[in-house]
């Protein structure tokens, strides 16, 4: 207890830090935090519904008759806001985050069916199924850990089952994507009949279909 700051000390450092946070992330917000801590303009007298953190750093308290109106304790309520206020900060900028990585992960996966069709349009009939069979496999695992689905699905096949099990698609994109599976499936093994262009063709853009509609 001896190593706490005494809250004045302790608040006014978190709150400098904290309103420069809210400034910068989340600036429409910004006016609420500080009006949480300042005491109104042209206030004349104290009472709990104009209580401010800022009297309570300065240790003001009114009573009247003996009865004590407002003190600090009115404060933690509004201290309570504005730690929410922060904590939002945090979700929206993990949001944010998350939405930069799907465009990102977007352009990824465009550059890769395009070398696919540049493998298809050359010969590498194989490779370029193997290519969108791989694109089209990641981004179904985007899309399990969107959902908060197990990570014991691994490849297409169960990951299309487990997503279908958990109504994020619906029994057409299930069939849709096995059908996309199975064609990747001919390209990544020699021993199953050779692949032939019309179907990688067919695979790529049932990939391309499915990164563009599928989230």
């Amino acid at each position: 207890m001896k190593k706490i700051k005494p809250f004045p000390t302790a608040y006014q450092e978190w709150y400098s830090e904290a309103v420069t946070l809210v400034k910068q992330l989340m600036p429409d917000r910004l006016s609420d935090f500080i009006k949480l801590y300042e005491k109104p303009k042209g206030r004349k007298d104290v009472s709990v519904e104009n209580y401010r953190i800022e009297d309570a750093c300065h240790g003001l308290s009114t009573s009247f008759g003996g009865v004590v109106r407002a003190d600090a304790t009115a404060a933690s309520v509004l201290l309570r806001q504005q730690i929410a206020i922060v904590n939002a900060i945090k979700r929206r900028f993990e949001s944010s985050l998350f939405e930069i990585k799907q465009l990102v992960q977007a352009d990824v996966f465009d550059d890769e069916l395009d070398s696919a069709r540049g493998l298809l349009k050359n010969g590498y009939t194989r490779a370029a199924g193997a290519v969108a069979g791989v694109v089209l496999e990641d981004h179904l695992k985007e899309l399990a850990a969107k959902h908060n689905l197990p990570k014991t699905a691994k490849t297409i096949n169960p990951i299309n089952i487990a997503l279908k099990a958990a109504d994020v698609i619906d029994l057409a994109q299930s069939r849709h994507i096995d059908f996309l599976g199975d064609i990747r499936n001919k390209c990544g093994h020699k021993s199953t009949a050779e692949s032939i262009p019309a179907e990688v063709e067919d695979l790529i853009t049932g990939v391309d279909k499915v990164i563009k509609t599928i989230f």
